[in-house]
């Protein structure tokens, strides 16, 4: 009997990501994929688009990537920004409505102001060009900045772009009000959804959560936690497996997938086939779809 494949972190035009909710149901149809997860930033937007396109035999799982703060279980220090994948939940439970709608405002009101203070020191953006292309009840993002910079010749790519002027340091970053952590993991469970953590542990990206963090949030409903992802170090994958199995958290893998704005491919990484039936047995809010 063939595997299926498997990729449960995907991202679309809905948020940051450069395919259509419907062009990345086709590539990841193309790529192989059995199963694929859209899981857009503080929205459900593309779930319908993505869904009326299915290719047949492709099952998609309904999701979105929660913006959080997070303790770092660490003495002294601030939260940190961490991403919770929510899988499965009901997208018109009360509590999920107004905190994606809320995220969603927060995350234009933040770029307007980096546009805005960019545009201010000379360079050649602004708030009409950078969200053109942005569908109607999309996360904005810094990547739509990103790409505006690409476009208008101060960057040779969206890694540069960040790397030089959108970083989390730069003069021109500002920061959100994200959800707590916590509160996300209650809301994703009162919404028949499960909850997996996010790349915990990719150190590239920033500051990141001790494995105490996760043991308390399995305490709360956290279902999951992301090991496999391309930003984990295999020594980390360990780690995190290890602390999986003594609390009883699912194992997930995923790409990541963002299209042109990243250079990992679909099925980079992947889920095991039982750990994904798991998952789905553990939700009532909405079902996968099949096409």
């Amino acid at each position: 009997m063939v595997r299926p494949v498997i990729d449960l972190h995907t991202h679309s035009t809905a948020s940051d990501g450069t395919d259509s909710p419907a062009g990345l149901v086709r590539a990841a149809a193309a790529a192989g994929l059995d199963v694929v997860a859209l899981t857009d930033h503080d929205t459900t937007g593309g779930w319908d688009e993505a869904v009326a396109a299915l290719p047949p035999g492709l099952a998609l799982v309904r999701g979105a990537e929660f913006s959080c703060l997070s303790p770092t279980g660490r003495a002294g220090e601030h939260r940190c920004s961490v991403h919770l994948l929510g899988y499965l939940f009901d997208p018109e439970h009360h509590a999920v409505v107004a905190e994606q709608e809320r995220l969603r405002t927060e995350r234009v009101q933040r770029l307007h102001r980096m546009i805005e203070a960019m545009a201010a020191d000379g360079y050649p953006v602004d708030v009409e060009t950078v969200f053109a292309h942005l569908p109607e009840g999309g996360s904005a993002g810094r990547p739509h900045l990103a790409r505006a910079l690409v476009a208008a010749g101060v960057v040779a790519s969206v890694d540069a772009a960040f790397a030089e002027l959108l970083h989390n340091d730069s003069p021109y970053y500002v920061p959100r009000a994200d959800t707590a952590v916590e509160t996300a993991v209650e809301m994703i469970s009162a919404a028949g959804g499960v909850a997996v953590f996010a790349h915990p542990l990719a150190r590239t990206r920033g500051r990141v959560v001790e494995p105490s963090v996760l043991v308390d949030l399995a305490g709360r409903g956290l279902a999951g936690v992301e090991v496999d992802h391309p930003h984990h170090s295999p020594q980390d994958r360990a780690l995190l497996r290890e602390l999986a199995a003594e609390h009883g958290l699912l194992v997930t893998g995923s790409s990541d997938y963002h299209g042109t704005n990243k250079t990992t491919p679909l099925a980079a990484e992947t889920t095991d086939p039982g750990v994904y039936e798991r998952l789905v047995a553990h939700a009532t809010g909405v079902e996968v779809v099949t096409g």
